[in-house]
């Protein structure tokens, strides 16, 4: 879509109507993933691309079609066996692909979403594919902020909040609600296409605990970094594949790393020549989540030498320390959980107590 949004912009202030098809779901060696768009906008003038050339030409129609007829279509593309020469994936897969309409009459944000993403400010677009909703109404999600609606109040409630935990983790995919935005319901369907890149988690310390929690932060979603001084064990082949691995003083590789408000820093080295350094540049950075293995005596050891490097007590307060809730975590694995929902309570508010022992909604409204 980044790709495309000029030509997109420049038809959209003239104006002009245009067809818009995003790949909503893939399956089997389809080609794109979701997310990735074509348009076919004046003069059939054609941007982007959904198959990598196997279904473009049925594709191009269909936005024709769907410019002149101004309703939204949701067509699957795959291999034919029987004609090969059949509108289809030669490569196996299938992909389905959302083509709607777009003018400044029926979705007057699509200017300002578009600029948030050339801007590079996370926006989340939310997209009615299948149901009883409009298929093609259209919500547009910032952390701050909603324009737009699905056509009802409690699905625009619903999505919205799972729009920005999509947003949070820069990630895109399929959502299914009820009419009303009902979680356990499988009528209506949403695609949620997040601009935004992936947060970062940074571990410092390549121990087996390192490991584990590497391999949870992927799982949600993170692009992880593992980073220690000693390269007998900063080691690719100790972690889990994707992870990016360095070797480098803990200290110097974050003082020369951009972070931002959703930056996670996970400190593990627990020796003082590495964790003091290291947390001194931390905690006077963006982040957030900043936590620290450790006792509780070597938690209170840290803080008092980082007290006297200089470092003030709001500083100090963000660090959490020992690192993790408490869940009588024993194993590397059972730790990384603890990190990880520590990590997702601090984010979204969560108390970490039983959901047995809560009152009032599970999912407060956004």
């Amino acid at each position: 879509m980044r790709e495309i949004l000029p030509a997109l912009r420049r038809w959209y202030a003239a104006a002009a109507p245009f067809g818009l098809a995003t790949v909503v779901g893939v399956s089997r060696s389809a080609p794109r993933d979701p997310g990735a768009a074509m348009a076919v906008g004046p003069d059939g003038e054609v941007v982007g691309s959904v198959s990598g050339g196997c279904v473009e030409g049925a594709v191009f129609e269909l936005a024709q079609e769907v410019v002149a007829s101004g309703e939204a279509r949701l067509e699957t593309f795959g291999y034919s066996d029987e004609d090969a020469f059949a509108v289809g994936l030669t490569c196996g897969g299938e992909i389905t692909v959302l083509v709607r309409p777009v003018t400044p009459e029926r979705d007057p944000a699509f200017g300002v979403v578009a600029q948030s993403v050339l801007e590079g400010r996370p926006v989340t677009v939310a997209t009615v594919i299948d149901g009883p909703a409009p298929r093609g109404a259209t919500l547009a999600v910032w952390p701050d902020r909603v324009t737009g609606t699905l056509g009802a109040g409690g699905l625009d409630v619903a999505v919205t909040a799972d729009a920005r935990g999509e947003l949070a983790l820069g990630a895109t995919g399929l959502r299914h609600y009820g009419p009303h935005g009902e979680r356990r319901q499988d009528v209506v369907a949403v695609f949620l296409h997040s601009f935004a890149p992936p947060p970062r988690m940074l571990v410092f310390g390549a121990i087996d605990y390192a490991a584990a929690v590497a391999r949870v932060g992927d799982f949600l979603g993170y692009r992880v970094t593992v980073c220690d001084a000693r390269p007998v064990f900063a080691t690719p082949k100790r972690f889990p594949p994707g992870v990016e691995v360095v070797v480098d003083w803990p200290h110097r590789y974050l003082r020369g790393t951009d972070t931002d408000e959703r930056t996670v820093i996970c400190v593990l080295t627990h020796d003082p020549k590495f964790d003091v350094p290291l947390l001194q540049e931390a905690l006077r950075r963006p982040a957030a989540y900043i936590g620290a293995m450790g006792s509780r005596r070597t938690h209170d050891e840290r803080a008092r030498r980082l007290t006297d490097a200089g470092l003030t007590a709001r500083e100090l307060s963000r660090l959490r320390s020992p690192i993790g809730l408490d869940l009588g975590a024993r194993t590397p694995e059972e730790v990384a959980v603890s990190v990880a929902a520590e990590i997702v309570a601090l984010r979204w508010g969560g108390s970490g107590e039983p959901l047995t022992a809560t009152a009032g909604a599970i999912h407060p409204s956004p």
